[in-house]
């Protein structure tokens, strides 16, 4: 191989500028990066106008980011990348409940309430009864499983995006099972919401003939001693969006349903059990 650098070799001889006391994963993960980034500047033949643009919209991106915002997240969850790294990350038996992506909006120290207790403080939204079983993979009850949850209001934004506005602890809490590993609590019916648009990720959606909306979920995050912690959301049903969320997080084990409910305790039910996997 020539010691200098010529297209066709391109990738090669950035690789072999690395130190020989290079950690093994960091010059794996970075002479694959070298390689299929050059394999797209070639396979498209990149213009320099085109290098340029790229180059300005990492930037304003970059100018985008906050303690409240995060714009390099948005694109990765945009691009399908973080809900690929999720999968990679937590590939389970079948049966188990699938992971997905966790979502800037999660706020520790939820209050720990009790079973059936009403977790929406503001009295917005349509009413509904979240209910069902925490088991392991052969159908056995899970006692002591923590159930963090959260969800959007009756408008489409969280507590924290509206600091002054939603009470911090609107539409969240903590239940932890009992010998039956069952739980249950009363939320509302989400609604769908678009994710921040009014960036470089924006910008590039428009371009591409895409929206910015995420259909209307749940958001559980399931722990357990002795079983991998569990990111999920439930969605809803019927929501228009199914099936060309912003962020490309719907699996389809985990649209659930949300059914009229007949006791007048609440609008709407919203049935489902979670499967946990052991840890190991």
């Amino acid at each position: 191989m020539s010691r200098y650098f010529t297209e066709a070799n391109s990738d090669e001889i950035v690789n072999a500028r690395m130190g020989e006391a290079v950690p093994p994963r960091l010059r794996q993960v970075m002479a694959a990066l070298v390689r299929h980034l050059h394999a797209f500047a070639k396979e498209v033949e990149l213009t320099e106008a085109e290098w340029a643009f790229g180059i300005d919209f990492l930037t304003k991106a970059g100018q985008m980011c906050s303690e409240e915002r995060q714009e390099f997240i948005l694109l990765s969850d945009v691009l399908g990348l973080s809900m690929l790294v999720d999968a990679i990350n937590h590939r389970r038996p079948a049966g188990a409940t699938e992971n997905t992506v966790l979502g800037p909006f999660h706020v520790a120290g939820a209050p720990l309430r009790a079973m059936g207790e009403r977790i929406t403080l503001d009295g917005q939204g349509e009413t509904c009864l979240y209910t069902g079983r925490v088991v392991d993979l052969r159908d056995a009850p899970i006692a002591g499983a923590r159930i963090d949850v959260w969800s959007d209001n009756a408008e489409g934004f969280y507590s924290v995006q509206q600091p002054g506005l939603q009470d911090k602890w609107n539409n969240r809490g903590v239940f932890v099972t009992g010998a039956d590993g069952k739980y249950d609590f009363i939320g509302i019916k989400p609604v769908s919401y678009p994710i921040p648009d009014d960036g470089p990720v924006g910008k590039m959606l428009a371009a591409l003939g895409r929206h910015p909306k995420r259909p209307a979920h749940m958001h559980f995050m399931i722990t357990a001693p002795g079983y991998q912690r569990l990111v999920t959301h439930t969605f809803v049903g019927d929501d228009p969006w199914l099936d060309s969320d912003a962020v490309l997080g719907v699996k389809a084990t985990l649209i659930a349903p949300f059914e009229p409910a007949e006791d007048g305790r609440t609008s709407w039910r919203s049935p489902f059990d979670f499967v946990l996997t052991p840890s190991g």
